[in-house]
């Protein structure tokens, strides 16, 4: 047997994007956890397109999230959000990358459990806020105590994430180790212990 003719996935990224076939990544977190960031680097890991529905929002919307919020209210944005998630999730595989409150919706919830695997990037309160609290663009976190607004985000939220198909820690450490994890988690290989 030439064993130049088998085609076996050789690279994390490839074992990884032979697991996923035709459904999508959908990242889901808290704002802060870095689905955008680490979603753009497994979509080019697994030479995917990479989809922020918050970016896609305002575009098909012409606003930004703030001016929906303002404008319209919480409600009919995650009704926005709902329809764009729903055409987005048709035609993968791709990497999607979800605004914090999108999963909460169970109608998104459903849209996003079929024909996807949800990866919650999961991040304790102080690595949030140290990443969320450096700019003013989060109209959730608009309140007189932004902070306790977050945790408790978190304490409503979570229960509901850990629905997700997979769970990865989102820490202070190079986005790179995050990304590997996330690709064996997909392709169902232990992840090692990581060198110092």
């Amino acid at each position: 047997m030439n064993e130049t003719n088998l085609t076996v996935p050789s690279t994390l990224g490839e074992q990884a994007r032979a697991k996923l076939g035709r459904r999508n990544i959908v990242f889901v977190g808290l704002m802060g956890a870095g689905k955008s960031a680490i979603g753009r680097l497994v979509a080019q890991q697994l030479k995917l397109s990479f989809i922020d529905t918050d970016v896609e929002i305002e575009r098909v919307s012409r606003m930004t999230i703030s001016e929906l919020f303002a404008t319209y209210g919480e409600d009919e944005f995650r009704a926005l959000e709902t329809r764009v998630i729903k055409r987005l999730m048709r035609g993968g595989p791709k990497v999607i990358s979800t605004g914090g409150g999108a999963f909460i919706n169970e109608n998104t919830r459903r849209h996003i459990k079929r024909g996807s695997v949800s990866l919650w990037l999961k991040a304790d309160i102080e690595v949030l806020w140290e990443r969320v609290n450096k700019r003013d663009h989060r109209p959730l976190l608009k309140t007189e105590n932004p902070k306790a607004t977050l945790a408790a985000l978190m304490e409503k939220r979570y229960p509901i994430y850990a629905e997700a198909d997979m769970t990865i820690e989102s820490r202070d450490v190079r986005k790179e180790i995050i990304v590997n994890e996330v690709l064996a988690a997909i392709a169902g290989i232990e992840k090692k212990d990581e060198m110092p």
